[in-house]
């Protein structure tokens, strides 16, 4: 079954289940409880982890409630695929689940956008890129408070073309969002006169990128773009740097590389260039106060995952409070037309023509950290403003 049968039929199924889809709005419920929808196995599991710890710790900063009721999270694996994704959340969603957080993947996140629309719950996304997730007059019920793929692939390309690099060899995972993100990555690297000697689309879990490695050392290529993160992004820089491939050639990502991924890697991590989507360096009030407590709780620095899962659903609890409501339509209006002026990452505002939050972008390079930071640290090279990485809003 395709992808979008899949989706189709779930939405179906959902439909057919015994919550009627206006159920949660009128009676006040015992606690306010999250279906937290993650991978935590597969080619993303690596990631599952710090948003779970992220979302802990933002609950635990509000005292555990919202509306006067305790928060509960209920965390599942959708083990990086779709199907297993909406079945779970299908299932918390007939317990009373008020709202969907998740997923990592972006093809579960579409998943689950297709079960809130007809359950009309909504669905907070703080790490799937997919630019079809938020699009104009796109699904009223999911918001989007971290990165697109597509603000990720405008830095990629400014990257490129400062580093003055003249022809890239990439590599991406087969999955239709990196498909998607690699044509706008070529077609605009060869507007730039950028040229493409070579792109191989490797399964997502993939355990062996020797043969792409090989091919890409063999190039002319003076940049090698990797259009894969995750587990992924490990294996694939633990093989290149066993054959030095970084010591000739330019490696850089959309979403290569932060602290746990570079933890993984190794001393191979160095020099690796990558978008990140939050950074505990970035100069902010609110980002000070929120790396010294996960620090004082994990005994660790927050990686872009936590940091994204943290800064998110802060934001829609302080919204969903300032309702004092429990009308789950109040809630979407709300967030719709809402903006953050203490996020993580300064000023966030949700966009109302397709619910994505217009943000800063983070550029950096991985470095030899200097104690107490972790000893491979993301160094923030460039900070993209929003009107550089968002079109107009119509």
């Amino acid at each position: 079954m395709d992808r979008r049968h899949f989706i189709r039929n779930a939405a179906i199924a959902a439909l057919s289940t015994n919550l009627p889809a206006t159920a949660a709005y009128a009676a006040e419920p015992a606690d306010f409880h999250i279906a937290g929808i993650l991978a935590f196995s597969g080619a993303y599991g690596i990631i599952g982890k710090d948003m779970r710890q992220g979302v802990e710790l933002a609950i635990a900063d509000r005292g555990g409630k919202v509306l006067g009721k305790p928060i509960r999270v209920s965390w599942e694996d959708d083990e990086t695929k779709p199907q297993p994704a909406v079945q779970k959340a299908t299932r918390l969603l007939a317990g009373g689940a008020q709202m969907i957080f998740g997923a990592v993947g972006s093809a579960s996140t579409l998943a689950l956008q297709s079960l809130a629309d007809q359950r009309k719950v909504p669905l907070l996304v703080t790490i799937s890129a997919d630019d079809k997730i938020t699009r104009v007059n796109g699904s009223r019920y999911t918001f989007r408070t971290s990165n697109t793929l597509g603000m990720e692939i405008r830095m990629s390309l400014e990257f490129a073309k400062v580093r003055g690099l003249k022809k890239i060899y990439g590599v991406a995972a087969d999955y239709q969002a990196t498909r998607d993100g690699w044509t706008m990555f070529q077609t605009e690297a060869e507007k730039l006169g950028i040229a493409i000697v070579g792109i191989d689309f490797a399964p997502l879990g993939n355990r062996d990128f020797s043969v792409i490695v090989d091919k890409m050392a063999k190039s002319d290529a003076d940049g090698i773009a990797v259009f894969v993160t995750g587990n992924d992004a490990v294996t694939f820089l633990k093989q290149s740097g066993q054959v030095g491939l970084g010591r000739t050639k330019v490696q850089f990502g959309p979403v290569l590389q932060d602290e746990t991924l570079a933890a993984a890697v190794g001393p191979a991590a160095v020099g690796v260039y990558s978008g990140v989507r939050y950074h505990f360096s970035y100069d902010s009030p609110a980002n000070k106060t929120f790396v010294a407590a996960y620090r004082a709780k994990y005994g660790e620095f927050p990686s872009s995952f936590a940091g994204e899962a943290y800064d998110g659903i802060s934001w829609w609890l302080d919204v969903v409070e300032a309702t004092k409501s429990w009308d789950r339509e109040r809630w979407v209006d709300a967030f719709a037309a809402s903006t953050r002026e203490n996020s993580l990452e300064g000023r966030k505002t949700m966009r109302a023509c397709d619910h994505q939050a217009a943000q800063v972008g983070l550029w950096g390079v991985v470095t030899e950290g200097q104690a107490p930071l972790p000893p491979l640290t993301m160094k923030i090279t460039n900070v993209f403003e929003p009107a550089n990485l968002f079109d107009t809003c119509s």
